[in-house]
């Protein structure tokens, strides 16, 4: 009740539109009393109605609940339900260890991530369930595990076949947009896939996902003011799955580039979502931010 009184009282005041978004969104801790909505895009947007998932299911457990990140869009909650079941169906695990989400009405974050704002994106560790009766402390002392060796360029022996099943039910889940891998798990998965390869173009190589693989769900049906995300052209380089020779441009020269030019001029500083303010935001999302 506290920080709720405080983030209002910052929205009351004109000086508002210039207070730091990721400390308004990080100080409340539920969702808004609105219907399920997205606004914006996932590095910068909020979600209204927002829903937590509990903190244990029959086939999952949400870790390091200290951070209030286990809440999304109910689209969200509703995969990470239908894959954690997967993973007992498909990769024969007891279920799964759900990372990140968003907080209660999404926003930056005030660590971490730049994307996770509009409740629709969540981080599924690469660790194999041992049991799913772990206490708080336990989750938040526990450890995933990479499944990349040390040079970046291949996989480690934690890389298994069951990994390849959960990442393929995922895939195949009709409300996914994309799920990002360390890229020599796509190179593996490519290797070692069987006949259609399409729903592999749903996995994209990204540097740091060694730890999880992070599912992106497309915008919600009917959400106008969510802006779906565009593939790029080294996500689809063959127009195909993504399988093609261009994919170990991930272990050779993006590890490697070459000298930069001396003359070429400096690229201007990025601002990073914990750089915005509310300015920034769709205008929505000060209505989510004052909801009750």
């Amino acid at each position: 009740m506290i920080r709720a009184l405080f983030v209002l009282m910052l929205l009351a005041t004109p000086a508002s539109a210039q207070t730091l978004a990721n400390q308004l969104f990080g100080a409340l801790q539920d969702g808004s009393s609105q219907r399920a909505e997205v606004f914006g895009t996932y590095a910068k947007g909020c979600v209204a109605g927002g829903v937590e998932l509990p903190e244990t299911g029959p086939t999952w457990q949400a870790m390091r609940l200290s951070r209030g990140r286990n809440w999304g869009h109910p689209d969200l909650i509703a995969f990470v339900e239908r894959l954690s079941r997967a993973a007992v169906t498909d990769a024969e695990w007891p279920g799964i260890y759900v990372g990140d989400m968003s907080q209660p009405r999404g926003g930056p974050m005030t660590s971490g991530h730049q994307s996770h704002q509009l409740g629709l994106d969540v981080d599924i560790w690469m660790l194999r369930p041992d049991r799913l009766n772990l206490s708080r402390a336990e989750r938040e002392s526990l450890s995933s595990i990479s499944v990349r060796s040390s040079d970046q360029t291949r996989v480690n022996q934690n890389f298994t076949y069951a990994h390849i099943a959960l990442l393929r039910a995922a895939a195949l889940d009709p409300a996914v947009d994309r799920i990002f891998v360390t890229p020599p798990v796509k190179i593996a998965m490519c290797n070692a896939a069987e006949g259609n390869k399409d729903w592999l173009q749903k996995i994209r190589p990204l540097q740091g996902h060694h730890y999880h693989f992070h599912v992106r769900l497309k915008c919600p049906r009917g959400d106008r003011n969510c802006e779906t995300q565009r593939p790029t052209v080294r996500d689809l380089s063959d127009g195909g799955n993504g399988c093609d020779a261009t994919l170990n441009w991930w272990v050779t020269d993006y590890l490697n580039p070459p000298p930069r030019d001396p003359n070429a001029p400096t690229p201007p500083p990025r601002r990073g979502a914990r750089d915005y303010t509310m300015a920034d935001l769709p205008r929505q999302c000060a209505d989510v931010l004052a909801s009750n």
